[in-house]
């Protein structure tokens, strides 16, 4: 049995979209040629330069909670392999746009050159930035969901205040992968889900 159907039989994927998106976009072209036979394998793996491919039942996890939908404009950040990019492209459609942003320059061409194989990139649903993930994106904002891939100590105003109104945040601090609901300017519902594992967010400063 192949991760996706194990995920879907123990219900950390749920939605149809997401499910379509994980059947379709698949990991091992988001992995270095040494990795690709892993690409199974239910766990994070490395990519190189001291990053992982994040583990897909956290994967699978994140973009449940984030519930990301046709049309949405996403900020993906850290985006390393550009696997979580790529599946946020798959599910936003070509209405949509995915903003993927990672601070490490040869990652961030990995990624591109990963996520081009999908034509996301040529069609402008997808685009690659190399910038500190932790200043969000102003020139795009402001954003329907925002996904954070590395984990902080807490959670960048700049997020906060490029979210949308009933906009979501899915991002890891510390242990835990945290849920924020924006219900007006300055108040967002926040939900814990700890007992999980992130390489950190690498800031500029």
């Amino acid at each position: 049995m192949d991760f996706i159907q194990k995920l879907i039989k123990q219900e950390w994927l749920k939605s149809p979209n997401i499910i379509k998106a994980f059947q379709k976009i698949k990991r091992q072209d988001f992995l270095p040629e040494d990795m690709k036979r892993l690409a199974d394998l239910d766990q994070a793996l490395p990519i190189g330069l001291g990053q992982t491919i994040s583990q897909p039942l956290v994967v699978a996890f994140m973009l449940e909670e984030l519930d990301p939908q046709p049309g949405h404009k996403i900020l993906d950040i850290g985006s390393g392999s550009g696997w979580t990019s790529a599946l946020l492209a798959e599910i936003v459609g070509s209405k949509g746009k995915v903003i993927a942003i990672e601070i490490v320059p040869e990652l961030k061409e990995f990624g591109e050159k990963n996520t081009s194989k999908y034509n996301f990139i040529k069609k402008g649903i997808v685009e690659f930035i190399c910038a500190d993930g932790s200043k969000g994106y102003a020139k795009e904002a402001k954003f329907d969901r925002i996904l954070a891939s590395a984990s902080g100590r807490e959670l960048p105003l700049a997020w906060k205040e490029q979210l949308k109104i009933k906009g979501k945040i899915v991002a890891p601090i510390g242990t835990s992968i945290w849920t924020f609901i924006k219900k007006s300017k300055n108040s967002f519902q926040e939900i814990e889900h700890p007992g999980f594992a992130f390489v950190p967010l690498i800031t500029k400063d």
